[in-house]
């Protein structure tokens, strides 16, 4: 990278997702500085992260390095680091990475931190019932899903085998629904003969909603599909429940019907997202307003109020009801990076955001997706190739692309998974949660005698 130019506009980018990367991306050729700070050195293709978590994908398959990315293009300095402040009236960013903390100074400011997730002030759940927002989040789920037909596997007792045999999936958005479906298809049609001792087939995926409709953003015809095809996949839809406990066997919920528990080992959150505390800090600093999600209220441009120099894209941004989708990132990047370019040609600056909504997608099983562009509705194998096709054209890189091509041929047309590796560690670490004392473990409410896990020599 080359070192900035004195007297050059500067630049900073807070963010490598979507919003970040693309905005960045359409300054190639701007007489400008870039910093471009983001908390890890990959890019991330969130919409397949559940294919890493099921073991379709490799995780660098969809995290490709952010150096690699803009290798050539010569105006973009690229650092690691998460921004922790930002001093508006000095026009500074400060960022910290493990052992340091440094500050960069700024001309404009492009804040695209993406989104966390949200457990609704309940964050206790997390440790039982991970979400899915990073490549840690779906390593970590791959180990626990794979590591569930293992522990079952070793289990003596039909109660626990039970409960390593049960996934509990909560949220009904597209997250949701590709995970519950990933998870039914992997035990209904990868797994079965692969034990010998347990039948994959018995597996009981749940998928639960506090709304009264799967996709609801999809609207009623596909909605009513996917759970056609949901409940043909043998998932379990339970909504209008409201989960109101998560411990390390099972999951608490308010139903119609009334209180529930629902006894399962491997819990995964897929319901609701938050904006990141830089948004808090942000708006504090400038004055602007916050929605209930935390994101900041912006002006049409995409800018904060009373601060033309600095702008909030993609989920940061609360703006017209846009969705938290990748297409409003990326738009939403490329138009403050435009904004940026216009202002230094002297040329008018101010003009709206304005999204053009190229459809929304979500993939139920093999062969089966549902697919809403503009006024066009689709499911079933249409909406399944127009799924494949949109999320091949969006990653970046052909030997990502190529190597993605290679291994849904693999998972979908044939039955294997090839990439199921799960440690040692994280496998039994899901048992040690268990233990209670010595010889004891925990089972939902009571504690019972560890069961013995001799080496069998004879099969059920």
């Amino acid at each position: 990278m080359n070192t900035p130019a004195e007297g050059r506009h500067r630049v900073v980018v807070v963010g490598a997702g979507f919003g970040g990367l693309f905005a960045t991306k359409a300054l190639r050729n701007a007489p400008v500085d870039v910093t471009l700070i983001n908390g890890t050195a990959h890019h991330l293709f969130q919409p397949l992260l559940y294919q890493v978590a099921t073991g379709i994908l490799s995780e660098g398959e969809i995290a490709p390095p952010i150096r690699e990315i803009l290798r050539r293009q010569d105006n973009v300095e690229v650092r690691l680091g998460t921004v922790t402040d930002v001093d508006v009236t000095a026009r500074t960013v400060t960022a910290t990475a493990p052992g340091i903390s440094y500050t960069v100074g700024y001309d404009s400011l492009i804040v695209a931190a993406g989104a966390s997730q949200s457990y609704f002030g309940n964050d206790q759940f997390a440790e039982n019932a991970p979400g899915m927002k990073s490549i840690d989040d779906a390593l970590e789920l791959r180990g626990r899903i794979f590591g569930a037909f293992e522990l079952a596997e070793l289990e003596t007792d039909p109660e626990m085998i039970d409960r390593w045999l049960t996934f509990v999936v909560v949220g009904a958005g597209p997250t949701g629904v590709e995970m519950a479906g990933q998870i039914a298809e992997l035990a209904h049609r990868t797994l079965p003969k692969q034990y010998r001792r347990i039948d994959t087939r018995r597996v009981r995926v749940i998928l639960l909603d506090a709304l009264d409709a799967v996709l609801p953003s999809f609207g009623d015809h596909l909605s009513t599909r996917a759970l056609r095809r949901l409940h043909q996949m043998g998932i379990e839809v339970e909504l209008g429940n409201r989960v109101v406990g998560v411990d390390a066997t099972g999951i608490e919920v308010d139903t119609p019907r009334g209180h529930q528990r629902i006894e399962s080992m491997t819990k995964i959150w897929a319901a609701g997202v938050a904006a990141p505390p830089l948004a808090a800090r942000l708006a504090e600093a400038t004055g602007a307003q916050t929605d209930r999600a935390g994101r900041i209220q912006v002006n049409p441009d995409c800018t904060l109020p009373g601060h033309p120099e600095i702008f909030a894209v993609g989920d940061m941004m609360s703006l017209n009801r846009l969705p938290g989708v990748a297409q409003v990132a990326i738009q939403s990047g490329r138009h403050a990076a435009d904004q940026i370019k216009r202002r230094l040609r002297g040329k008018e600056t101010g003009q709206p955001f304005s999204y053009h909504d190229k459809g929304s997608m979500a993939t139920i099983s093999r062969f089966s997706a549902v697919a809403s562009i503009g006024k066009v509705r689709f499911s079933g194998l249409i909406g399944w190739l127009l799924w494949l096709a949109v999320h091949l054209l969006y990653l970046v890189g052909f030997k990502n692309r190529l190597t993605t091509v290679l291994h849904w041929a693999v998972s979908f047309i044939g039955r294997g998974r090839s990439e199921r590796v799960a440690t040692f560690q994280q496998v039994f670490a899901r048992r040690a949660l268990l233990q209670v004392g010595p010889g004891v473990v925990r089972l939902g409410e009571r504690t019972v005698p560890a069961p013995d896990t001799p080496e069998i020599t004879e099969p059920r």
